[in-house]
């Protein structure tokens, strides 16, 4: 049984990763949790983010996608502004580089890798509906995995508050639950041969 749900913030807010510290003052907007079975030892968020890019979307989802890029291109929604101050990328020490496994400032369809560490992962977007980070962590729990997803967004101006609202319903009922299924369902093939 695939078991989504929307995380407890303060549960997820009492984790020790680095993501706290470089994102304090920023709202946490969503925290979704994903239990994984089984998958064998040392599975890592790299694992997750492969997963990911290997999984297809569905059809609405896909639908849903096309249609937002579609608006944001007739809306000037996705330029990303010139000006690099205040960036979540000026906030990675020269450690968190150096820990990580995948280049800071890296693409990532949209968004920008800040760091892959062997539990932790962050990457921003900034343009002009929002500036957000996506922050996933995966830990031991039970028998298996336990990842979460979490979203924090920081205004950019009034069309952010507005932006949110409008993706909300799409948002947590049919994008982030499709996302997920698909990485527990790619993860029971990969890791445990369930098909």
């Amino acid at each position: 049984m695939i078991n989504i749900s929307n995380a407890n913030k303060s549960e997820y807010l009492k984790l020790d990763v680095r993501a706290h510290e470089i994102l304090k003052g920023v709202p946490l907007h969503d925290v979704w949790q994903l239990d994984l079975p089984d998958g064998g030892e040392g599975r890592t968020i790299e694992d997750i983010r492969c997963l990911s890019e290997e999984s297809e979307q569905e059809f609405l989802v896909q639908l849903l996608l096309t249609i937002r890029w579609m608006l944001g291109s007739l809306f000037g929604w996705d330029k990303e502004p010139d000006d690099k101050e205040g960036l979540f990328q000026n906030l990675i020490s020269e450690e968190d580089r150096e820990k990580s496994s995948v280049s800071t400032g890296k693409k990532d369809g949209l968004f920008t890798i800040l760091y892959v560490f062997p539990t932790e992962a962050m990457s921003e977007i900034r343009n002009s509906s929002v500036h957000a980070a996506l922050v996933g962590v995966l830990l031991p729990f039970g028998t298996g995995y336990r990842l979460y997803w979490a979203i924090y967004v920081k205004p950019v101006g009034h069309l952010t508050k507005f932006y949110m609202a409008l993706i909300k319903p799409f948002r947590k009922w049919i994008v982030y639950p499709s996302l997920l299924r698909n990485i527990h369902s790619s993860w029971d093939l990969k890791f445990n041969g369930v098909e």
